[in-house]
């Protein structure tokens, strides 16, 4: 296993309450018992926050030997040892809302998967262009002080409804992918004089941090942006996050090689993973905490084979890395045709995004229409 430079090491003692055979009062434990699952050294993880609409479809899994199997145990069979849920605030049907996400989140710790909680704040997916206030949220957009009380509060809430029911937490999201901030309207990053201004941001997300860490204090809570490959604007803007008294305990990033733009420019998918790697070599050295790939996807016109090199040599370099302490494949459980009800809801879409539209299916799976891994989830146990 490889050898981590910069991560504490994880352990949480919860005591329970014994039974009372002389009719005292017992003194109450301040906390619920939680399953201790030890951060692994290097994660191979898994994003898998559509699994449960998927199963209540009837959707079955396979392993690699077509041995039907629930899908964790699929996934412990292709190598992968952590898993990534999402949570939204109100989402739609209740998908990645907090019931949905501590259901998972018990089956995970229950396999002995470590869990990574990536919180959106907001009621669908929240991106580099999209960071749309929770509706509930939307009056108060204008008084920060109601807006952080927002977000200290569901990050308790959700986090404490997880301990609640048992479950280790081992790393935390507050925000996804907040390059251009997060709750626009409320957090925006803004350019004054050639200077990132994240203070409104930083004020945001400081509230989920500490929220996350008063109900989970062992696990490692960060600031997730995309572009891995960016070393330059990615230095600057965790300087600039640093400087203006942000809180992290690691830097987790997104990773899509063969959708990688500088400007108008794709880079072709060996050279995004080769700058990712330099790019996550300079983060490692600069800010001194760990850097997680908490999202990878890989598609290609050619085919699986294509797919299968672009993500293993990423992988492999990857784990060369001082100081890199995993990498999450994002909903690798789909199959390229599957997808969620909502991309169908005109309504809801529009709800959302505040475009008339329906959404096509995500085409970066990693399975079959049968439930089965390709061999691209080779790639987590070459």
């Amino acid at each position: 296993m490889k050898k981590l430079l910069f991560m504490a090491a994880f352990f949480a003692a919860f005591a329970c309450s014994c039974g009372n055979k002389d009719n005292t009062t017992p003194t109450p434990d301040p906390d619920p018992e939680v399953t201790p699952v030890a951060t692994p050294s290097f994660a191979k993880g898994a994003d898998i926050g559509w699994a449960s609409e998927m199963e209540a479809g009837g959707r079955k899994f396979q392993k690699k030997d077509g041995t039907q199997a629930g899908l964790l145990d699929v996934l412990k069979d292709c190598g992968i040892n952590a898993i990534r849920l999402r949570v939204w605030v109100d989402p739609y049907k209740g998908w990645s809302g907090k019931a949905d996400v501590v259901a998972m989140a018990r089956r995970v710790t229950a396999a002995g998967l470590a869990l990574m909680v990536d919180f959106h704040y907001s009621d669908f997916f929240a991106d580099p262009g999209r960071q749309q206030i929770p509706a509930a949220w939307e009056a108060d957009k204008a008084d920060m002080a109601k807006m952080c009380a927002h977000v200290s509060a569901h990050t308790t809430e959700v986090l404490q409804a997880l301990k609640d029911a048992g479950v280790t937490v081992n790393w935390i999201q507050i925000g996804n992918e907040t390059r251009a901030g997060m709750l626009f309207g409320t957090g925006d990053a803004v350019w004054k004089n050639d200077q990132l201004d994240l203070t409104n941001f930083v004020k945001l997300y400081n509230a989920g941090y500490d929220a996350a860490k008063a109900v989970y204090p062992n696990a490692l809570v960060m600031p997730h942006i995309d572009k891995a490959w960016d070393a330059s604007n990615n230095n600057k803007w965790l300087t600039s996050f640093k400087n203006q008294g942000g809180k992290m305990d690691a830097i987790a990033l997104s990773h899509y090689p063969q959708e990688s733009w500088n400007g108008k420019t794709q880079l072709t998918a060996a050279q995004a993973n080769s700058q990712a790697v330099s790019a996550v070599k300079s983060l490692v050295a600069t800010f001194k905490v760990p850097v997680i790939i908490a999202e990878v996807g890989v598609k290609t016109p050619a085919g699986e084979a294509e797919a299968k090199n672009v993500l293993s040599s990423f992988m492999t370099e990857m784990a060369k890395v001082n100081g890199v302490t995993g990498v999450f494949y994002w909903e690798p459980e789909v199959d390229g045709s599957w997808k969620p009800a909502v991309y169908s809801d005109v309504a809801a879409i529009k709800k959302y995004t505040g475009k008339s539209e329906t959404w096509v299916a995500y085409g970066m799976g990693a399975f079959t229409s049968s439930g089965k891994p390709t061999s691209v989830m080779d790639c987590f146990t070459d």
